[in-house]
C-alpha cells in the first residue's frame, strides 16, 4: 500500500504541478490526462467520501437513537 501510495502521490504531483513546465509538445503529456481533471477527480472524489462519512454518522445516530427509544420505552412498560 506504501508503493501504491508514493505511486499516486509521484504521479499526481507531475500531473498537477510540473507538467505546465514542460513544453506542449513534450511527449510527456501523453502520459497524463487533461489538466481539468487535475481538480475536478480530487474534488470529486472528496465529495464522494464526506458524502459516505456523513451517512456513516447519521446512521449510527439513528441507531443509537432507536436503542435508547427502545430502551426507555421498557423501562415504561
Amino acid at each position: 500500500m506504501l508503493l501504491a501510495a508514493a505511486f499516486v502521490f509521484t504521479y499526481y504531483t507531475t500531473w498537477a504541478i510540473l507538467l505546465p513546465f514542460f513544453d506542449a509538445s513534450s511527449p510527456i503529456h501523453n502520459y497524463f490526462p487533461a489538466r481539468e481533471w487535475a481538480v475536478r477527480l480530487p474534488a470529486f472524489l472528496l465529495v464522494v467520501g464526506l458524502t459516505g462519512i456523513g451517512f456513516f454518522v447519521g446512521s449510527t445516530i439513528v441507531k443509537e437513537n432507536r436503542k435508547k427509544a427502545q430502551k426507555a420505552k421498557l423501562r415504561a412498560a
